[in-house]
């Protein structure tokens, strides 16, 4: 799978001020609904929030991975934000998050959601991958290394 199937270069933002989990969990939200009519910023924020809830997506590395599952949708969608300053997401390394993966995929796809979120765990697994990210200056940039990894 490869991350240009997910992503679009209007889901992807560089250097975006946000100071809580909520204010980065509701930018991503309306990133990704401005990009798809079929769903709102709401029904997106809700399905992040609520896995949020079960349990922090924050992987470590300064990474985290929000995801949901969507009723309105049969595309898995994906969403990314460099963020400019790091903050709380409450992750597994308890290390603050600059770098935010969103990934929604169908209510009933489950099989296809967990390889997905493996292909980018691994992607961020990567060092130097991360700190290209961090390096990037532009929207443009980060979406075109996004697409770029494996």
């Amino acid at each position: 799978m490869q991350l240009s199937e997910l992503l679009t270069p209007d889901r992807i933002a560089c250097d975006l001020s946000a100071q809580s989990k909520k204010r980065a969990v509701e930018a991503i939200s309306e990133l990704i609904s401005q990009g798809d009519p079929r769903v709102t910023t709401n029904e997106v924020f809700d399905s992040l929030l609520a896995r949020e809830r079960l349990g922090g997506t924050g992987i470590g590395y300064g990474v985290a991975i929000p995801h949901g599952r969507l009723k309105n949708t049969k595309n898995t969608i994906g969403a990314f934000i460099k963020l400019q300053s790091a903050i709380n997401f409450d992750a597994v390394d308890n290390q603050p998050v600059d770098l935010l993966f969103a990934l929604l995929v169908p209510e009933n796809s489950t099989q296809e959601h967990l390889q997905t979120l493996a292909s980018i765990a691994s992607m961020f697994n990567d060092e130097q991958a991360r700190e290209n990210l961090r390096q990037a200056n532009s929207s443009e940039q980060l979406y075109q290394l996004l697409c770029d990894w494996k």
